[in-house]
């Protein structure tokens, strides 16, 4: 399974092509010299390119990897989770972006700053850098993969997490193909983190589309010459049926279960709005459109996009489930560890066509890549805005954008030392991922409580968002102590410790947990892999007794931990807030409030939409559309205009006005 020159060729030509694009744009246009152009593009960016660079971050190499092996292994339930996706982007179509764009923020927590305080968005800030640096973030989703839910950790969290994203890959495909392990990983790197310094937010956007258009062709590849050796698509899927890889809905409604259609479709829901509707890397890809409507259309469009992503993926799975019944490998070539399954299958289906494993090749780090940069471009953006700007208020436009561009080369760097030490780290590390992944819930449930609860104040979110945290660390520290405290036998939905040394092995107990699918054996690495997982094959252990107490809380299914902490810090905020005083009405900014909260509240008795609006007016009673853009100064959907008294800045949004501006809540077009 060696390399030819025709491989090494076309990965290589991703690298030159991904580094031109960030040339490109560094010398073109206004050259990157404003923050406005290097963080936000210039505000410019069409639907299409932005949708495309919304699926790039998405799809990371971890998911290529972990969702075929997840379908080869546990047959085709995981496919449920696009149910979720509907809700999961039209949700922040029509909530979270009308506030964040109309608002004309740059980092997504400035917006914490509006509608409460500034330590609250202090709080949110170092809590997603936290989650970034740490290693479980953006693709802090089920989809982002079988193999790790890196997308959503916080910023601290998310350098570690990045620098598993890029050392994870270039491991299992040393460990298949002989690659030079830190050639790949140096390569990666370096390009990377030149064409993002380089070439700013807009050259992110456009190197996503093509390493998009790359993702999609290695594995369509892979799909057609997997299936035309096994005798075509149709037998795939027949074989499949017969052999109980085909899902039914299994409408189970146990938190406990790993997946059910509940879990899938309605869990998932929330952990798509903790990417897609909260999450820096994602927002900012809004934020640069050239209008609100634009951003819109991008949210619509990755919809149908994620599906034939996850078809791809889920195909795969299946391609490769049947081609290991007919060609299963010699003992000497199995791989150790499942999230080497795509490799070796990849290797061996298209080893006697030059070229398409290269191209494969070349789709696993584009999905790398567009993670990583995704990463970079969003951590300069937070560290900028919410961290340098606010204690140096004089600092010039040049001086600004220079610093900007100095701090994606510093997260650049700082994820090659993290690729490195994430080598040395092990069970560490894997620890590490499982408990900081599940950082978005909590920052979801904190910009929920700012936009669906007029009634919260600064006290009840800061108090709700460590509510959420400490609930997200309880049991994720609670699910990794218990699996290893059982022999090393761990529970059907908790992480477990790599049994090698081997890193991806740990990416695969993130966010798609172990693969350990209760309570059936499979032999080995899945149903009918005699070739392929016959060397790790034990005997069944026997079914252990249900989990009771705290053993039942600590198995909530992964799918589930977004809701979960989401509501904790919603529940504890709104709480806290009342015990506390809620926030008056006059000192609420209506401009951070849900322009769909009224329809919301449509169905509670007055007395109750008061209460929770602050005692304010009835928000159910506002004006109509037309009396509303009569009132808002012919800015439409009731934005009030910002007026003599709004100050602005490039790259700054809107700044409270020294009298808070009374509170009045007015609906919204869809």
């Amino acid at each position: 399974m060696e390399f030819t020159a025709i491989d090494y060729s076309i990965f290589a030509l991703l690298l030159v092509l991904s580094s031109a694009i960030g040339l490109f744009y560094a010398l073109s246009g206004d050259r990157q010299r404003t923050v406005q152009e290097f963080l936000l593009a210039n505000r410019d960016m069409g639907c299409l390119p932005v949708a495309l660079s919304l699926l790039a971050s998405f799809q990371s190499a971890v998911a290529i990897l972990g969702v075929p092996a997840e379908i080869f292994r546990f047959g085709t339930e995981y496919w449920f989770l696009g149910c979720s996706y509907f809700l999961g982007l039209l949700i922040p179509a029509h909530i979270f972006i009308p506030v964040f764009y109309r608002l004309r923020i740059t980092s997504t927590y400035e917006y914490l700053e509006l509608r409460f305080n500034k330590t609250v968005r202090v709080f949110g800030t170092i809590t997603f850098i936290f989650q970034m640096v740490s290693g479980a973030g953006a693709v802090g989703a089920a989809e982002f993969g079988a193999l790790g839910v890196a997308q959503h950790c916080s910023p601290s969290l998310q350098v570690i997490y990045m620098g598993v994203v890029l050392y994870a890959p270039a491991l299992a495909l040393n460990a298949v193909t002989g690659f030079d392990l830190w050639s790949a990983v140096l390569t990666m790197g370096l390009v990377c983190t030149l064409y993002t310094t380089l070439g700013g937010l807009k050259a992110v956007i456009w190197t996503d589309v093509f390493q998009t258009l790359v993702m999609l062709a290695g594995q369509v590849a892979v799909i057609v010459v997997g299936a035309w050796r096994v005798g075509g698509m149709a037998r795939v899927w027949r074989v499949a049926e017969q052999e109980g890889k085909i899902a039914g809905i299994d409408l189970d409604p146990s938190p406990l279960e790993r997946h059910t259609f509940w879990s899938l479709s309605v869990g998932g829901i929330f952990m798509m709005l903790s990417l897609y509707g909260v999450n820096q890397a994602q927002v900012q890809r809004y934020l640069c459109a050239r209008s609100e409507r634009e951003a819109k259309l991008s949210c619509y469009a990755v919809f149908p996009c994620q599906q034939i992503v996850l078809c791809l993926s889920c195909l795969i799975g299946l391609v490769m489930f049947v081609y290991n019944l007919e060609h299963p490998l010699a003992p000497s070539r199995r791989p150790a560890s499942s999230d080497q399954l795509v490799l070796f299958f990849v290797m061996d289906v298209l080893q006697d066509l030059p070229g398409l494993p290269g191209l494969f090749v070349a789709c696993l780090f584009s999905g790398a890549l567009s993670t990583i940069s995704s990463a970079f471009n969003s951590l300069a953006t937070v560290t900028m805005e919410d961290l340098v700007r606010p204690h140096f208020p004089g600092l010039s436009e040049s001086r600004a954008t220079l610093l900007s561009k100095l701090l994606a080369l510093g997260y650049g760097l700082l994820c090659l030392g993290m690729a490195y030490v994430s080598s040395m780290l092990g069970p560490v590390l894997q620890a590490a991922i499982s408990i900081f992944g599940m950082v978005g819930g909590p920052l979801l449930g904190l910009f929920c409580l700012g936009m669906f609860f007029p009634c919260a104040n600064p006290t009840g979110a800061i108090v709700g968002l460590l509510a959420g945290l400490a609930m997200a660390f309880w049991i994720g520290i609670g699910s990794f102590l218990q699996s290893w405290g059982a022999k090393g036998v761990p529970p059907a939905n908790s992480t477990t410790l790599p049994t090698m040394g081997n890193l991806s092995t740990v990416l695969a107990t993130t966010l798609l947990p172990p693969t350990t699918a209760p309570p059936r054996w499979d032999g080995g690495l899945g149903s009918g892999c005699a070739g392929w997982g016959g060397a790790a094959a034990s005997p069944p252990d026997p079914v252990s007794p249900s989990p009771t107490g705290l053993q039942r809380f600590y198995s909530l299914s992964y799918m589930w931990y977004s809701a979960h902490n989401s509501t904790t810090v919603i529940l504890v905020g709104v709480l806290v807030s009342l015990l506390t005083g809620p926030t008056p009405a006059a000192a609420l900014d209506p401009r951070t409030i849900s322009p769909v909260l009224p329809w919301l509240l449509c169905c509670l008795p007055p007395k109750m939409r008061r209460w929770l609006c602050c005692g304010g007016g009835d928000p159910v009673q506002a004006p109509g559309h037309a009396d509303t853009t009569e009132k808002s100064h012919g800015v439409p959907n009731g934005l009030s205009h910002p007026g003599p008294d709004w100050q602005g800045a490039e790259g700054h949004g809107y700044v409270r006005s020294a009298t808070a501006p009374i509170y009045a809540v007015q609906e919204t077009s869809f």
